[in-house]
């Protein structure tokens, strides 16, 4: 089975000794991340995020279905993620392995789990018709912290994604384009995102951002969940040796500021984008259509 190559001895003994002394092999403070970037493609609901070398692209799709028999007041969320030997020649097309497993996992109860989405809102007729939405995040290159570039990227979309509109009628559903009704906007109720801490020196040494490396020579990892007012989704714990409960406190406390930076970021890059879709989308061309030539109006009375 295809996996990343291991560190030599000599490169985990120095980061090692390196991290004791606070330091970092690429000059950053332990608390730091790396330089991260958010667009938003053209289509509706699609989130590029960017966090150092690491790069994860998701998409949103919707569909209409029918509720599960269980749920007939609620429609379907589901969350996929895509780890091909593009982003890594750790991962393999067809077998799911350790890390997309926690990655899935992690994400299903931070954001579907948590309520991050009306999943009601997207009933159209109870137990007979719904809207399936489909979350499908593509790990185009890997260098660390899958986690949170893949929560940031995944809540970035959902925010970003318009379904269609649409008018029931007794059991006859009209689903309208988006050149005939404007597309809506999907019920979010919070922004959970996840701050994972890597530790090292049984948990006296904690970092933010780990890079691939780091992943490689950590004990352990501590996964924080929660959204910008302080609401904790999950707070997880992988491997290595026990963490103490002020640590714990500690990690959730450096979280809350990190979400908050996370929040403002993807606030200001949806107002971006609206701006440059009003620019020349579609109410611009709506507005254009409407114009009227007011001076041929006038010679037409003077006439």
């Amino acid at each position: 089975m295809p996996s990343e190559p291991a560190p030599s001895t000599n490169e985990s003994t120095f980061l090692l000794s390196a991290l004791r002394e606070n330091i970092r092999l690429d000059g950053r403070a332990l608390d730091a991340y790396r330089p991260i970037s958010l667009t938003f493609g053209s289509e509706y609901g699609t989130a590029d995020v960017r966090l150092g070398k690491t790069r994860v692209l998701a998409k949103i799709a919707c569909e209409v279905t029918t509720p599960y028999p269980d749920r007939k007041f609620d429609g379907i969320f589901t969350i996929n993620t895509e780890l091909s030997p593009l982003g890594s020649p750790a991962f393999e097309v067809g077998r799911q392995d350790t890390t997309e497993l926690l990655l899935s996992r992690v994400l299903e109860k931070t954001i579907r789990r948590s309520g991050a989405l009306d999943t009601e809102s997207l009933c159209i007729v109870a137990g007979q018709k719904c809207f399936h939405l489909k979350a499908t995040l593509h790990v185009l290159d890997h260098d660390g912290n899958l986690v949170d570039a893949s929560c940031l990227a995944l809540v970035a979309a959902l925010l970003h994604f318009r379904r269609q509109d649409i008018e029931v009628k007794g059991e006859d559903v009209t689903i309208f384009d988006v050149r005939e009704r404007e597309p809506i906007r999907l019920t979010i109720q919070h922004r959970p995102f996840c701050v994972s801490f890597s530790y090292y020196h049984n948990g006296e040494v904690m970092v933010q951002d780990a890079t691939l490396l780091e992943e490689q020579c950590r004990q352990g990892e501590v996964v924080v969940s929660m959204n910008r007012f302080g609401e904790v989704a999950q707070i997880a714990k992988y491997g290595g040796a026990p963490v103490d409960g002020l640590s714990v406190l500690s990690c959730t406390t450096a979280a809350l500021e990190r979400v908050k930076g996370f929040d403002r970021m993807v606030t200001e890059a949806l107002k971006a984008d609206e701006a440059r879709r009003d620019e020349g989308g579609l109410m611009a061309e709506l507005s254009a259509e409407n114009e009227r030539p007011t001076g041929s109006m006038l010679v037409g009375s003077e006439n």
